[in-house]
């Protein structure tokens, strides 16, 4: 089973692989040393980057397709009190078939919202693997060679190897680093799931079945993390806390920018509208009613548009005429 696993995850190890030692060598070419451990953290961590920079699109999809399944949720709610203490074959059948339908008609797929949970994971499984093959003195299959194999299973965090476990370990610093990371991950994922469930979800979705699924995952990852942080080395744990903290401010740009209709997240970004629309014509008002403002409009167009002297035009009169002007005068 380990072989098959192996042979699939082949081709994602050696991408994994030559993108850690690429960023491994930049930081050493930007003069960090080579076997520090800070050198080796900062290349998983920028490894992370990179995976989840990747991952973008396919978290757009799954955030739309959340919008879908959210709109269906009434319409799925309907179909489950129609069978609800049916227990029949039948009538199980009949509720699987309306149900599929509905995510046919709606093109919703109510898996979608782990694909980049999943496709994370051959990427977790291979840097796992080649952390435990740095730790055993093994070499790495594509661009991690011997020397930096044993580099990378050499390096140490304020006096940590980062192939350690909190479990596996005698080192008072594993353990206080390994604790530190754990608490921070569970933290963040509690936090990630908690404004999805709070704010992003509109009084439909938190009436349908959906949000009790939500409301479970609140505190079921969590401890996920919890427990199994125990047994992850140091640096698989990095890249990890790395792409939770992603996630979380991820997620926050989106609710925030984009919420789902009707949700309290949805309610408070139109008041931030609201209110930023009120200040913009707050403003505008105040330049136009301001008298030094119009004084200055009035003295500028006195000035670029001057008063226009008119005179009438004189004849000129005769020798003859003159006199004879004079004449009369007299």
């Amino acid at each position: 089973m380990l072989d098959f696993l192996g042979t699939i995850l082949w081709p994602i190890r050696w991408v994994v692989e030559a993108i850690l030692v690429g960023w491994h060598y930049v930081l050493t070419a930007f003069g960090l040393p080579t076997d520090a451990g800070v050198t080796w953290v900062l290349s998983i961590v920028l490894l992370t980057i990179i995976v989840r920079v990747c991952l973008i699109p396919i978290f757009v999809r799954q955030i739309k397709n959340q919008r879908r399944m959210m709109e269906v949720a009434p319409q799925l709610k309907k179909i489950q009190d129609k069978y609800k203490g049916k227990k029949d074959q039948f009538s199980r059948e009949a509720m699987s078939r309306e149900t599929m339908a509905l995510y046919k008609e709606t093109g919703t797929n109510p898996l979608s919202s782990c694909l980049p949970l999943l496709i994370q994971m051959p990427v977790f499984f291979s840097l796992y693997t080649v952390l435990h093959n740095a730790q055993t003195g093994k070499i790495g299959i594509g661009l991690l060679n011997n020397g930096l194999s044993n580099s990378f299973a050499k390096a140490e965090l304020f006096g940590a190897p980062l192939h350690e476990t909190f479990t596996s370990s005698d080192v008072i610093t594993v353990k206080v680093i390994a604790g530190i990371m754990i608490v921070v991950m569970t933290a963040s994922q509690f936090y990630t799931q908690l404004q999805l469930t709070s704010k992003n979800m509109s009084p439909e979705t938190k009436a349908s079945p959906m949000y009790k699924q939500q409301k479970m995952l609140l505190y079921v990852l969590p401890l996920v993390f919890l427990f199994s942080g125990l047994s992850f080395p140091l640096g698989v744990m990095f890249y990890w806390l790395t792409s939770n903290i992603w996630t979380m401010g991820q997620q926050y740009v989106v609710i925030r920018n984009s919420p789902t209709p009707g949700s309290d997240a949805a309610l408070a970004r139109e008041a931030r509208l609201a209110k930023r629309q009120q200040e913009k014509e707050s403003r505008k008002g105040s330049v136009k009613g301001n008298p030094l403002t119009a004084l200055n409009e009035i003295t500028v167009t006195e000035i670029e548009t001057p008063k226009r002297v008119t005179t009438q035009r004189v004849q000129p009169v005769g020798k003859n005429r003159a006199k004879k002007q004079n004449g009369q005068a007299r």
